[in-house]
């Protein structure tokens, strides 16, 4: 019952205020269809990725986890003209479906998917233009080596955001034989003890069940 009244609700302000126009529709599909990961956030957490990045005025976002490409739409959809965003995607699988749906969205022009693995991928953008907004939502182990890299690709005003850092509350449990749950742990520890990183986190309930995000921001 829990879990049926936090969908409902989720449903009651999707309804009025996030609207999922066929792009974004077509893109959760034809992930499903394509038998990925129902990882993608939900319709209100893509529309506040977009919120953020807009009050942010983000010309540069990073991704680091595309899957279908489903909140690269919504990240996407906040760049002003002459922005970019770049998504990088180990699986091959995923980055395909990705591909389609972001060219069916409009957006293959601003979007450029990178394949193979992001601690391989991060190195190779250091000689570019920093990062306004960094989203990173992949695997958790390697969140903290993520963040190493966050910091070297942003600056002073960016923004920082990782998603599914309360795994249904198993952040808590320091003794936890999961590597997300010590890869998230980790990760938050890192952000708080950074001098460069002011933070907070939010737990979340909603029709992807029960989690959070971790938001930061550069400020030196």
């Amino acid at each position: 019952m829990v879990q049926q009244t936090w969908t409902a609700v989720d449903d009651y302000f999707d309804g009025l205020l996030v609207e999922e126009d066929e792009a974004l529709l077509s893109a959760a599909a034809a992930t499903e269809t394509a038998g990925l990961p129902a990882h993608q956030v939900a319709p209100n957490q893509g529309k506040l990725l977009n919120l953020l990045a807009r009050t942010r005025d983000a010309r540069r976002i990073l991704e680091i986890g595309t899957l279908g490409g489903y909140s690269t739409i919504w990240l996407a959809r906040a760049l002003p003209a002459g922005g970019r965003l770049v998504t990088l995607e180990v699986d091959e699988r995923c980055a395909g479906v990705a591909a389609a749906n972001i060219a069916r969205a409009g957006l293959d022009h601003v979007v450029e998917i990178r394949r193979g693995r992001a601690v391989d991928l991060l190195p190779d953008l250091t000689g570019e233009d920093p990062f306004d907004l960094v989203f990173i939502d992949a695997d958790k182990p390697s969140n903290p080596e993520y963040l190493k890299w966050a910091l070297e690709l942003t600056r002073p005003g960016s923004v920082i955001i990782g998603d599914n850092v309360v795994r249904d509350g198993a952040v808590v449990d320091e003794d936890s034989s999961d590597p997300r749950v010590q890869g998230v742990r980790r990760f938050t520890e890192l952000i708080a003890e950074h001098p460069r990183l002011t933070a907070t986190a939010l737990q979340t309930v909603g029709s992807k069940g029960y989690d959070g995000l971790i938001m930061a921001l550069v400020t030196d």
